[in-house]
């Protein structure tokens, strides 16, 4: 027979698995991590504020991604980071529903903002004569304003859904909270979180997987049948880096739900894939696009070059 918790009631994230000998440099490695996630993101902001060569469709869509990695990193590190050094997993329960807020938000707000990248990307490439004429000022308002409101609504409704239980258990199966992990606790019918969970995932990630197929696939054709090897290169270099952080975070973040779904799959799989899901997109996100787009490395360089000068004098 199950009780229920209250919301003052500590739930436990599933344990580290750290040995006293490895609090330390596990503490330093994450902490690290995090400060380079921040460093790394808010340089790309920057970069694109201070340049007006910067101020262009692809680099004001480019500029949302940082604000959503940022916001999933600082969902997640923080409390890792506290847990490493205090070996205390517990945590409230108004904090673990934010926390997963947090990081639906991320998730899903990424994913969105990758495939309107990809379609600015299919407009210049595939139709350059209508570029200016498709991706106006007004248009890009539009598409950016879309996801944002698409991002909140649907995972505000997520919460909603969730917040209208009362939780009779408090270990939760995974390393931070989220939304399938915290249904777990719940002993009451969740067959409508559960729909909810499964139509919103197929329409958000097939949507945006049937987005990146079709215009990558109409870039690729494009590419293959130019005549300047140049704009070839360039448009392969653009678009290959942004096929891999989309499909790394679309694939592991699909495998995750599903394991959440699938009562023999690997807790550990499940908990790996989705560490991986608010670590590594956050980290190389800058990093790719800094590094393969000519214009933001250029510009990060000279606010790199400006800002040690201004430091000296």
């Amino acid at each position: 027979m199950y009780t229920n918790v209250s919301s003052s009631v500590l739930l436990s994230l599933a344990p580290l698995g750290i040995s006293d000998a490895s609090i330390y440099p596990a503490f330093v490695f994450g902490t690290i991590t995090y400060l380079l996630i921040m460093f790394f993101n808010l340089l790309v902001l920057a970069a694109i504020v201070v340049s007006k060569k910067l101020h262009k469709p692809m680099f004001i869509l480019l500029f949302n991604l940082p604000i959503t990695d940022m916001m999933g990193a600082t969902a997640f590190f923080p409390h890792l980071i506290y847990s490493i050094v205090t070996q205390d997993r517990q945590i409230s329960q108004p904090a673990c529903i934010t926390q997963a807020f947090l990081i639906h938000f991320y998730g899903r707000g990424n994913l969105l903002i990758l495939s309107s990248m990809a379609y600015d990307r299919y407009v210049a490439i595939c139709c350059p004569l209508r570029y200016n004429a498709v991706m106006t000022p007004h248009n890009l308002i539009k598409i950016i304003t879309s996801i944002w409101l698409i991002t909140f609504s649907t995972v505000v409704a997520l919460i909603l859904l969730l917040a209208r239980f009362k939780m009779c258990k408090t270990h939760v199966v995974d390393l931070f909270c989220n939304n399938p992990s915290l249904l777990k606790l719940v002993c009451d019918d969740i067959r409508v979180n559960n729909s909810y969970g499964l139509v919103i995932m197929c329409l958000i990630q097939g949507g945006t997987l049937g987005i990146i197929i079709y215009t990558y696939l109409q870039i690729l054709r494009t590419c293959v049948m130019t005549n300047h090897p140049d704009a070839r290169r360039k448009a392969i270099q653009t678009c290959g880096s942004h096929l891999v952080v989309f499909l790394l975070l679309e694939f592991n973040s699909v495998i995750t739900l599903i394991a959440h779904r699938i009562e023999s799959a690997s807790p550990y799989m499940r908990r790996v894939l989705g560490v991986s899901v608010v670590i590594f997109p956050p980290f190389f996100d800058p990093i790719i696009y800094g590094l393969k787009i000519t214009e933001l490395k250029q510009s990060i360089k000279r606010f790199l070059r400006r800002s040690v000068v201004s430091i000296k004098g």
